[in-house]
C-alpha cells in the first residue's frame, strides 16, 4: 500500500520508498525524499521561489529512462502553482512553480532534477542573475574549471560584479552573479563577451564555442544558459548520476585549493553538515542589496 503523508495540510501519496535509485550507494527513494524534506528544503525552496521549474525525471534511477519536461506532469495537484510562460508571441507555455514544502515533496516523489531559468515568473526574460557553466572536456576536470572560475571572478570584479560558485553536481562548476534586473539577451551578450575574453587570455585552457572538436583538454565557458529559454540545475538539486551528487554551493577557498576532482564532489549525505557549517553560501543571490547593474556594452 502506498503510504499517505500529510505535508503542510496537503495529503501526498509517496510511492516506492524502498526502491533503490542510486545503486552505487544503495540510496533509496525514501532517502532521497528525506534529503529534500529535511536537509535541503529551506535552502532549495528559497532558490526555487517564483521561478518556473523544468524537470529532468529519472523515475527508475540514473540507469533508467530519463526525460525532460517543462509542462506540468499528468496528475499535478490543483494546489500546485502553475504559471504561464511566454514561449513566443503566439503561444504560452504552462510550468510548475515550487513554492512550498508540499509542492517540493510532490515533485521530489516524481524523482526529478530541478532546473530553473535566470528570471522570475512575474518577469519572464528579465534576468536577476547571470550564470557561467564551466564544462571540462576530458582529460580536463573540475580542477581546470576552478582555474577558469578564478579568472572570471577577477574579471567580473573589475566590472563591479560579485560571483558565487557551486558544483554542477556532474563534472563542472557554475558561477552565479546577482544582477539588477536586465533583459536576458543583454545578459547573454555580456556573458559571451567575457567567455571570449577568457579564451583570449587563457588560450590553452578555455574555449567559448560548443564545438566538440575544440573541447578536449579545455574548459567550455558556456554563456548560453543566460538565454531566456534556457535553464540551469537549481542549487541543492540532486543529479541523475551514478551517485546522489548535489549541485552544491562551494566557498572560494575550496575553489582556490582544489587539486583533485574528488574534493568538489558532494553527496546528499554531505549537505546537512555543510549547511550547518556555512549556511546557504548562495544566500547573496537572494538579497536585492547584493545585486549590481549589468555593465553597459562598450
Amino acid at each position: 500500500m502506498t503510504p499517505i503523508t500529510e505535508v503542510e495540510g496537503r495529503r501526498l501519496a509517496l510511492s516506492n520508498l524502498d526502491k533503490v535509485l542510486y545503486p552505487a550507494t544503495g540510496t533509496t527513494k525514501g532517502e532521497v525524499l528525506h534529503y529534500y524534506a529535511v536537509t535541503a528544503a529551506d535552502a532549495l525552496l528559497a532558490h526555487l521561489h517564483n521561478r518556473p521549474v523544468s524537470f529532468l525525471r529519472y523515475p527508475d534511477g540514473p540507469d533508467g529512462q530519463r526525460f525532460f519536461t517543462k509542462n506540468p506532469p499528468p496528475g499535478t495537484p490543483s494546489w500546485v502553482r502553475i504559471t504561464e510562460v511566454p514561449r513566443h508571441a503566439a503561444q504560452q507555455n504552462r510550468q510548475v512553480v515550487v513554492q512550498d514544502l508540499a509542492s517540493l515533496m510532490w515533485a521530489a516523489n516524481l524523482v526529478v532534477e530541478f532546473h530553473t531559468p535566470q528570471w522570475q515568473a512575474d518577469a519572464p526574460g528579465i534576468a536577476d542573475r547571470m550564470v557561467f557553466d564551466l564544462d571540462p572536456g576530458a582529460p580536463a576536470t573540475v580542477v581546470e574549471c576552478c582555474r577558469v572560475a578564478l579568472w572570471l571572478r577577477e574579471r567580473l570584479a573589475a566590472d563591479g560584479l560579485p560571483a558565487y560558485g557551486k558544483t554542477s553536481g556532474s563534472k563542472g562548476l557554475h558561477l552565479l552573479v546577482p544582477l539588477e534586473p536586465a533583459p536576458a539577451d543583454r545578459v547573454s551578450a555580456y556573458a559571451k563577451r567575457l567567455a571570449v575574453e577568457a579564451e583570449r587570455d587563457l588560450p590553452d585552457l578555455v574555449v567559448h564555442r560548443m564545438t566538440r572538436a575544440l573541447r578536449p583538454g579545455k574548459v567550455f565557458v558556456d554563456f548560453s544558459q543566460n538565454a531566456a529559454a534556457k535553464t540551469t540545475a537549481t542549487p541543492y538539486t540532486l543529479r541523475a548520476g551514478a551517485e546522489p551528487t548535489v549541485s552544491a554551493p562551494v566557498t572560494w577557498a575550496e575553489i582556490e585549493d582544489c587539486r583533485t576532482p574528488a574534493e568538489l564532489v558532494f553527496l546528499a549525505a554531505d549537505m546537512a553538515g555543510r549547511l550547518e557549517r556555512y549556511g546557504d553560501l548562495l544566500g547573496p543571490l537572494l538579497d536585492p542589496d547584493r545585486a549590481r547593474p549589468l555593465p553597459v556594452a562598450p
